[in-house]
């Protein structure tokens, strides 16, 4: 893709938010390229409790949750000492309103795990090495899209998952965003755009700028 003229801030972190499967990563890079930011990715490769998580939710939730909880805060401090402009796949609250939250309804974490994990989810976001994103990219689609998607990627321990946690992830991220409320969210559906052509993603980058510089623009749809 090639680098697009904008009059974003060169320091804005732009995150990405979307269930499994929506395109966070290809959207993430796209943005990269033709922003000129930096791209900054959850880290899965070398997770240690990754597969263990997938064969068995309730032994493993709590220590894979804090895993992805203190990687995302060392994430955080690296982009605030870099000073650079981000696009960062998946935010931190969806660590916490989502995928914390399931493990905890569903009885895979103990009370005392999902205090312990939230109280040190709040220290964090307390620290001034945790600055919230100037837009959240919400990124949506129909369900039966998206599990399209993840079987198109092909990746065993997401097709080997019941579609019964999919169907369940993807109504709390309908209710999570709907009370999103740390900063301003563009909303897009992975149904009535495309990241690989130029124009749909100038499209974005143009809600952005109007975004940054209306600081009474909460929301905003791109259909």
């Amino acid at each position: 893709m090639e680098r697009i003229n904008h009059n974003l801030n060169p320091q804005s972190l732009i995150t990405l938010a979307g269930t499994v499967g929506v395109g966070k990563s290809t959207l993430t890079n796209v943005l990269a390229d033709s922003l000129g930011f930096k791209s900054a990715f959850e880290k899965v490769d070398g997770n240690p409790y990754l597969e263990d998580y997938y064969r068995d939710f309730k032994t493993w939730s709590f220590h894979l949750q804090m895993y992805f909880l203190a990687e995302r805060f060392k994430q955080q401090k690296r982009m605030h000492e870099d000073g650079l402009g981000y696009v960062q796949d998946r935010s931190i609250y969806e660590d916490v309103g989502i995928f914390a939250k399931l493990q905890y309804d569903q009885g895979n974490m103990t009370n005392r795990d999902y205090e312990t994990y939230h109280s040190l989810f709040e220290a964090m976001v307390m620290s001034p090495y945790f600055p919230k994103p100037d837009v959240l990219i919400y990124i949506d689609g129909s369900f039966e899209s998206i599990m399209q998607r993840i079987e198109n990627r092909g990746r065993e321990m997401e097709t080997n998952t019941p579609v019964s946690f999919w169907e369940d992830l993807y109504k709390r991220y309908k209710l999570w965003i709907s009370e999103f409320t740390e900063c301003p969210l563009l909303h897009l559906d992975i149904d009535h755009y495309d990241c690989h052509d130029q124009d749909s993603v100038k499209e974005i980058i143009q809600a952005l700028e109007k975004m940054q510089r209306n600081n009474d623009i909460s929301y905003l749809k791109l259909a």
